[in-house]
């Protein structure tokens, strides 16, 4: 696999024990050889001789993201070889940062690093929906996939992080979702109860990592108490954001620029 570039790195350090990273995942280009040779192949050895190749810059070029040459279950299996790529150089970068020399354990979850038993988790975006689970999904073959990615790390308890750029349908919510929580969202605007739909699925996600729960089992636990401190944070519009979820003994932060929820 070809070196992958990120992109916007972004550091941010909640607590003094718990730093996070977030990150695109440039994507793969190739250049259509095949359009640009198929015209030039009546080119005699005299013309090529004869190119001013001074001039080559002129040459449109067309470049077109490899996944559009590709089947939709082809495309998502490389994403997910990027991403897998890509959230581990994140990793790296975060600790370069930090300047701690360790290497990830991946041999159960959740994952610590090797010598300092730091605790790491990962996030990143799919290909636009969750197939098994009914994300929004309309349109979503004509989507170009997002490549979001992010980090987290903690030397105190283990640490759950959600990193998504895709809407929550709100039928999703209602088939998967706590009662109280829908009842709860359904009282709502509908902009305020779009938002909020998304922000609990991204708390469940990551609880769901924290504490390894199925995925049926972690989106039907009940949030609704976070709901009015969720609707704060929507109307503060803050750069980051920070609740204490008392019941669970964990903090949890949104980062609303970079559409990533982490729960420390």
């Amino acid at each position: 696999m070809p070196t992958l570039p990120l992109t916007h790195i972004q550091y941010t350090q909640l607590d003094p024990m718990t730093w996070c990273a977030t990150a695109q995942v440039s994507e793969p280009l190739y250049v259509n050889t095949k359009a640009i040779w198929g015209k030039s192949a009546r080119l005699s050895v005299s013309h090529i001789l004869d190119m001013d190749f001074h001039k080559i810059s002129r040459i449109n070029w067309y470049y077109h993201p490899l996944q559009s040459q590709l089947s939709v279950k082809e495309a998502a299996h490389n994403q997910r070889q990027r991403q897998r790529k890509g959230v581990r150089l994140l990793l790296k970068a975060l600790l370069n940062k930090l300047e701690i020399t360790d290497i990830l354990n991946e041999s159960s979850f959740p994952y610590r690093l090797v010598e300092s038993q730091h605790y790491v988790c990962f996030s990143h975006t799919d290909m636009g929906h969750r197939s098994n689970i009914g994300k929004d999904s309309e349109h979503n073959n004509s989507r170009t996939p997002s490549n979001y990615i992010a980090v987290v790390i903690s030397r105190r308890h283990a640490v759950g992080i959600d990193i998504e750029t895709n809407k929550v349908a709100w039928h999703v919510a209602q088939r998967f979702y706590h009662p109280h929580e829908t009842a709860a969202l359904q009282a709502l605007p509908t902009s305020e109860r779009n938002a909020l739909t998304k922000l609990l699925w991204q708390i469940k996600e990551s609880f769901i990592k924290v504490y390894q729960y199925k995925l049926a089992q972690g989106l039907g636990m009940d949030y609704s108490y976070l709901i009015p401190s969720l609707i704060n944070i929507i109307n503060e519009n803050t750069a980051l954001s920070v609740i204490s979820d008392n019941k669970a003994n964990y903090h949890i932060v949104v980062l609303p620029s970079q559409q990533t929820v982490i729960v420390f």
